[in-house]
């Protein structure tokens, strides 16, 4: 049996994945092993921009917890670069300074007036562009696009530590754990909510996803490369999804970031957008409103943060309302994620068995399935289904893996950022603009406002219209 498959990065990928899930663990019994990674902030002081992930170290200044993460990723990366054959001295070297190069986008991303949303500004700022904090991504995949267009020699230089595919692929694996959390914590919720929710993502998504991909496939002559993760970015929830789908059909690296980037900025024009038109044509249906945000809106961050905005606009004097509105708007949104992987895993097949055969043959041998099959799909859907069983058959722990998976998530952004840097460096903006960056951007815009917004108004308003939030308790 060939086992060359083993020392690959999608096994490496799953290895340091569950290693750092498996820190996050330590939250069920009353440790904080991952307390101390560090976590960016919206800020206007740069000396209060970092801060630990975890409560127990909240004594600890940002500055040593970076310090603390850096020396962790650096021995685990170092140690995965070894087993993929990478010699561990040159890795180390490159890698540390474009950790800090990255880190430093990923900061200056969440300068407020950047990154601070409407319903979040802090004191003092009065304008900001509203791009929360996932701006970051976008700030590392410009100073990326900087060094490999401008200084080509420094990105080759950089190249043995720019792994954008294992850094995607582990981020992929996080995501899992932190999902099957919510989804257990989803469980407990109101059952209306639940089931309209779960129904109308179901058929926005199937709606969604087909249009997207046959419009950017038949009318604007994108590759199917192209075409399905712009169908996930627009259809489920914008940057995990598009990167999962890209990484899943076996897409290059930039084409899922360059989407995830247009999900980013076409984010912030909805968010601005849908909260003034529901408050003046849906002030009575609250709820079809708050469902709306969680359909339309394609990150999590522009998403909840569209339904927070919503709901002070819609009932600003019923703080009980605003809850179920704020409820509503997230079950939906997290119902939208769980179908990353679902989706990953049809589109990974369809790839292998239809679309990017290798053999004449009416049927692929197992082997060769297994042998082309991206492995980080099963590591993803294995966490989410552990974390989702833990909290499933103990529902007390929910709480406790809530805090884990969270401060697990600190560490999959990062890996995001290590991501968006990277595929940068490796990126020539003339080519990409001549395989149809701009037709992208143009995709994305009839995609969004020709249907998508639209689709998701009847959706919400199919399942949600005449449901009212209850009366406060007395």
């Amino acid at each position: 049996m060939n086992w060359s498959w083993y020392r690959s990065e999608d096994t490496l990928a799953v290895i340091v994945g569950f290693l750092i899930i498996g820190l996050s663990l330590g939250s069920l019994s009353g440790a904080d092993w991952l307390g101390w990674v560090v976590s960016a902030k919206v800020w206007t002081d740069p000396s209060q921009a970092l801060t630990p992930a975890g409560k127990t170290f909240a004594g600890m200044s940002g500055f040593v917890s970076l310090i603390l993460t850096f020396i962790f990723m650096l021995t685990v990366l170092t140690a995965g670069a070894w087993f993929l054959g990478e010699q561990p001295g040159r890795f180390a070297s490159r890698f540390t300074i474009l950790f800090f190069l990255a880190f430093a986008c990923w900061t200056a991303g969440h300068y407020a007036r950047i990154a601070a949303t409407p319903d979040k500004m802090p004191a003092g700022i009065d304008w900001s562009l509203g791009l929360t904090g996932e701006a970051g991504y976008l700030v590392a995949l410009l100073g990326g696009l900087l060094i490999g267009n401008f200084s080509p020699a420094l990105a080759v230089w950089f190249s043995p530590a720019a792994r954008s595919e294992l850094y995607i692929k582990t981020a992929i694996v996080i995501i899992g754990a932190n999902l099957g959390a919510k989804a257990s914590e989803a469980t407990g919720l109101a059952s209306a909510i639940m089931f309209r929710g779960f129904a109308a993502i179901v058929e926005a998504y199937l709606i969604y996803w087909a249009l997207v991909y046959l419009l950017a496939r038949t009318a604007f002559g994108f590759s199917r490369e192209w075409a399905a993760p712009l169908a996930s970015g627009i259809s489920i929830c914008g940057v995990s999804a598009a990167i999962t789908t890209g990484a899943a059909i076996r897409a290059r690296p930039i084409v899922p970031v360059m989407v995830s980037s247009l999900v980013v900025i076409f984010s912030v024009i909805e968010m601005l957008v849908l909260p003034a038109l529901a408050k003046t044509y849906l002030s009575h249906e609250p709820l079809v409103a708050a469902a709306w945000m969680g359909l339309a809106v394609k990150t999590d961050g522009a998403a909840i943060s569209s339904g927070a905005i919503t709901a002070a606009m819609v009932l600003p004097n019923d703080e009980n309302g605003r809850n179920w509105m704020q409820l509503t708007t997230t079950t939906v949104k997290v119902f939208i994620d769980l179908f990353i992987g679902v989706w990953a895993i049809l589109l990974a097949l369809i790839w292998v068995l239809k679309i990017d055969r290798r053999s004449e043959e009416r049927g692929l041998p197992l082997g060769e399935i297994w042998a082309r099959f991206p492995k980080f799909v099963f590591g993803y859907l294995l966490t989410f289904i552990a974390f989702l069983a833990i909290g499933l058959f103990d529902p007390a722990t929910i709480r406790e893996l809530k805090t884990g998976t969270d401060q697990a998530d600190q560490v999959r952004r990062l890996f995001f950022v290590l991501t968006f840097f990277s595929i940068g460096m490796s990126a020539n903006f003339r080519r990409l603009w001549a395989e149809g960056l701009g037709k992208l951007a143009l995709v994305y815009v009839v995609s969004l406002f020709g249907f998508v917004i639209w689709i998701g108004l009847v959706i919400s308003w199919l399942f949600f219209a005449g449901v009212q939030p209850p009366p406060p308790a007395s």
